[in-house]
């Protein structure tokens, strides 16, 4: 099929004429950059930057685009959304579009004020997941930092913005029952629930009650199930402990930490 408005023939394979590359040169086109202010309130740099990366690798145009696109506390701009397409089509060959995308839309459920630029990325997300899904089933080095790219595609901002790789993890919360403050640690030190106490550490020690892979649902499945069959034995034992249950040290009552978690953590969607 051809469409002569996108300069040339459409096809399902990955390249110059695929659906995703297209779409990616009409985007250049008709994206209004002079509207599109970074971070640093600037408009013309992010569009110089990305035809720099998509010429050449170059290291300092890319750290360039990370502090203009992303910025501290959170912080997101217009030209952030308007450069996700773009990062899209170079994702499957460049980790730092695969990084810079995933840090964008770990962002996205935050006040930018840009909601109608990220609606306009849906088909950009759409070939974002499947980029970091192929990419995570070659194992690669990257896997954790990709895996996150992918919870923040799929909207699970609060996993993507705190998954770590289960040797030093720490999660904070309020046990449901009586309000106390509880550490969940799922490390190579243990995996248990605790107060903390800042002269002690961690006191009142709780063994966590794993979840069994036939139990899981929902995100929690997804998750685990991915990591078990891209040979991420760490990742997906952590995951199981992490949609698992914890006692509470001080009135003993016994709550799923992933729900609690998620109802302390998860983003209210607009």
């Amino acid at each position: 099929m051809s469409d002569e408005s996108l300069g040339g023939v459409i096809t399902t394979e990955s390249g110059a004429g695929s659906p995703l590359a297209c779409w990616a040169r009409l985007n250049a086109r008709v994206v209004d950059w002079g509207q599109m202010r970074d971070c640093w309130f600037e408009v013309d740099r992010v569009p110089e930057l990305l035809e720099r990366v998509e010429r050449d690798d170059v290291a300092d145009a890319w750290k360039e685009l990370g502090w203009r696109l992303v910025l501290e506390h959170d912080l997101v701009s217009p030209a952030s959304f308007a450069a996700l397409p773009r990062l899209v089509r170079l994702a499957p060959r460049s980790a730092e579009a695969r990084t810079l995308a995933g840090e964008i839309l770990g962002r996205a459920a935050g006040h930018h004020g840009c909601d109608d630029l990220l609606a306009d990325c849906a088909g950009a997300l759409a070939e974002l997941r499947e980029v970091l899904d192929r990419h995570l089933r070659s194992r690669p080095a990257d896997y954790l930092g990709s895996f996150r790219a992918l919870l923040a595609a799929e909207e699970e901002y609060h996993w993507a913005a705190v998954l770590g790789d289960f040797k030093d993890d720490f999660y904070a919360l309020a046990c449901p029952h009586c309000g106390v403050e509880i550490t969940i640690a799922i490390g190579d030190y243990g995996r248990y629930s605790a107060i903390r106490d800042w002269d002690l550490g961690d006191v009142e020690r709780r063994d966590l009650r794993p979840v069994t892979a036939e139990s899981l649902t929902g995100t929690g499945r997804w998750m685990h199930e991915t990591a078990v069959r891209d040979g991420q034995e760490v990742l997906a034992r952590g995951i199981a402990h992490l949609f698992g249950d914890a006692e509470c040290p001080g009135c003993a009552s016994v709550f799923n930490i992933a729900e609690q978690y998620s109802a302390d953590n998860r983003p209210v969607m607009r």
